[in-house]
């Protein structure tokens, strides 16, 4: 598996890029990091109660904390941070981000919710 070897938060785009020593860069949106949190207020306390999250459009990092030698926290503006991204689930997050996006807009289509991405995925499929 491979460890990331740099990870730069760049506040002012909302973004986050990791770098691991495959030689891989994943640059993430902070918006997609949190909705994509391991944590329960996130995937629930089993399988089918995950919870939507809805309106993180401009959430932010405000802070990175080490765990260990295996993951990081991240603290976000809206007052979350109680998940944590293992090296391994940050690497899996970057592989598949394009898939994981996809799904995300389409949950918030089948919810009825809006977002600024919906309207690129909804061109794709016309």
């Amino acid at each position: 598996m491979p460890h990331p070897t740099d990870i730069k938060l760049h506040q002012a785009s909302r973004k986050l890029e990791v770098s691991f020593d495959s030689g891989e860069t994943f640059v993430f949106t902070c918006e997609f990091l949190r909705v994509y949190s391991q944590s329960a207020e996130v995937t629930g306390h089993a399988p089918g109660q995950e919870v939507l999250q809805v309106g993180k459009h401009a959430v932010n990092i405000t802070a990175i904390t080490p765990v260990g030698h295996y993951a990081v926290k991240l603290h976000f503006d809206d007052g979350h941070d109680t998940g944590l991204y293992t090296w391994e689930r940050l690497y899996d997050l970057g592989v598949h981000q394009t898939d994981y996006w996809t799904d995300y807009l389409r949950r918030l289509m089948r919810a009825g919710h809006a977002h600024p991405d919906l309207n690129a995925l909804k061109m794709q499929h016309t």
